[in-house]
């Protein structure tokens, strides 16, 4: 059985492909969840995304991951500046964690260049549009080798 890989998404990514595709491109969630799959499967592992808008149902599923997943790849999107909440989950997590963000947070407005979750990710992967997420995988791979 391979090794389980949950992709969590934040607030407003269920527009994915819709919201500003100047930014963040057109491909869709669904797209994303394609292309990690394949690119996983290649590698032996599993992939699960997931995507809420709801802090409250992150935190659940993050605390869940303890239970099921080998690492977590999540792109946060706004609670990124502003949850300690999705921070302490990712805490309780023992497996490696990779932050994704499809802009370059750095290049945007001032407030997003700090990111709550960095404390915690054991690598962050920004401004690589939805190819980050692929190599989110690649990465949560050779740490788990």
């Amino acid at each position: 059985m391979s090794q389980l890989i949950t992709i969590l998404n934040g607030p407003n990514l269920n527009l994915l492909g819709l919201r500003e595709p100047e930014l963040y491109g057109t491909d869709t969630l669904d797209d994303v969840a394609a292309q990690c799959q394949s690119v996983a499967k290649d590698l032996g592992l599993s992939t699960e995304l997931k995507q809420t808008n709801h802090e409250g149902e992150m935190v659940d599923w993050i605390q869940a991951c303890r239970e099921h997943s080998a690492g977590i790849i999540i792109n946060p999107a706004a609670w990124s500046h502003t949850s300690v909440a999705v921070l302490d989950a990712l805490n309780t997590f023992d497996g490696p964690v990779i932050e994704v963000h499809i802009s370059n947070i750095y290049a945007r407005e001032a407030f997003r260049h700090h990111s709550f979750v960095s404390t915690r990710a054991n690598g962050i992967v920004a401004g690589c549009g939805v190819q980050g997420y692929c190599l989110a995988v690649q990465r949560i791979h050779t740490l788990l080798s």
